[in-house]
């Protein structure tokens, strides 16, 4: 009975399943039964490695500035009298814009010059006598006094009605008409605004970090929000004497000729400062593979193999990279792609 217990079918199952335990894991060879299924090249798409131009550009925010600018003002409180502008007129240096009352200051120049030439017959009249010694000398000197007196008085009054008289100091255009004929105007009461924008200023701050990059008659570009598309192009004219201690960047003033006058004082542009133009191997950033502290990139040998390759990589621009070591011009390193592939993995170059 015993032994017919011993020979019962889970028994003999169990001895059956030590069995085959011991011979897969014991007798028979790791590698029997595996078959080598070879891996299917994976597509990728590819650009050739060349020697490209490569514009280290500073990029910065600035502001356009009147070449000359002012506000048009009254240096004497009277009325207005006259108004020869209108607003947004272009003017010339020296033309006439308004005219205040001057009816007093007129009268008196008048009556100076009267009394001055009064004066000067006086003063004559008794240079002849003292030839004749019929007059002294301290007659004389003392109308020689009163002459220059009079000089003195005109000069001051025809100062004063000069200010009656305002004109534009430089050519440029005028800005908003702030009087009319009838107003009363005083001293510093703004009329309008004159401003000179051919050339145009472009002040901007520059990064003390590029200091040594800066140089006068260094090309600049601007771009405005106002005009999309369209690259104003000028010069430095000159270079702040002194880096601002807070923000630690220096001010940069740039010249731009503005004949169609499309730029205005205060408008906000967009400034490109070219540093440098290097020849040197350029590769799209999308190529670079980071693993932990190094950078690599897939090198595709002529049996469309992929190698990973480590590179040293320079300066950054959007999208590109600058390649200084690793990589040689002719080389066809992989841009799309590089998700499955790993060193020595074969590859197909899709042309789409």
């Amino acid at each position: 009975m015993a032994a017919r217990n011993l020979f019962n079918p889970i028994f003999i199952f169990v001895v059956l399943l030590i069995g085959a335990a011991v011979y897969f894991f014991g007798f028979a060879d790791p590698n029997a039964g595996k078959e080598e299924r070879p891996q299917n090249p994976v597509p990728v798409r590819i650009q050739t490695a060349q020697i490209s131009e490569f514009r280290d550009v500073i990029e910065a925010l600035g502001t356009a500035q009147a070449n000359e600018s002012i506000v048009v003002t009254a240096q004497a409180q009277d009325v207005v009298m006259a108004v020869h502008f209108d607003d947004g007129d272009v003017v010339k240096a020296g033309e006439l814009l308004v005219e205040l009352d001057s009816r007093e200051e007129k009268a008196r120049v008048q009556e100076l010059k009267f009394r001055l030439a009064e004066a000067n017959r006086q003063y004559q009249r008794l240079v002849d006598l003292r030839r004749q010694n019929a007059a002294s000398q301290q007659q004389l000197e003392t109308q020689d006094v009163a002459v220059k007196n009079i000089i003195a008085e005109l000069e001051v009054a025809e100062t004063l009605l000069a200010q009656k008289r305002i004109v534009a100091p430089f050519g440029g255009r005028l800005g908003i008409r702030h009087v009319s004929v009838g107003s009363l105007v005083s001293p510093g009461e703004q009329i309008t605004t004159l401003d000179d924008v051919t050339p145009i200023k472009l002040d901007f701050n520059v990064p003390e970090l590029y200091f040594a990059s800066l140089s006068l008659g260094q090309a600049v570009a601007a771009r405005s929000g106002a005009y999309p598309g369209e690259e104003f192009r000028g010069e430095i004219r000159s270079i702040d004497s002194r880096v601002d201690p807070l923000t630690r960047s220096i001010l940069v003033r740039a010249i731009i000729p503005n004949d169609d006058n499309k730029l205005r004082p205060g408008m906000l542009l967009r400034v490109n400062l070219l540093r440098s133009v290097d020849k040197t191997m350029i590769l799209p950033e999308k190529a670079i593979v980071p693993i932990n502290d190094q950078s690599f990139v897939y090198v595709i040998d002529e049996n469309n193999v992929a190698q990973q390759t480590p590179v040293t990589l320079g300066r950054r621009k959007p999208g590109i990279v600058e390649v200084i070591d690793g990589v040689k011009p002719g080389d066809n390193i992989v841009t799309e792609g590089m998700v499955r592939l790993r060193d020595g993995v074969a590859v197909t170059v899709r042309e789409d």
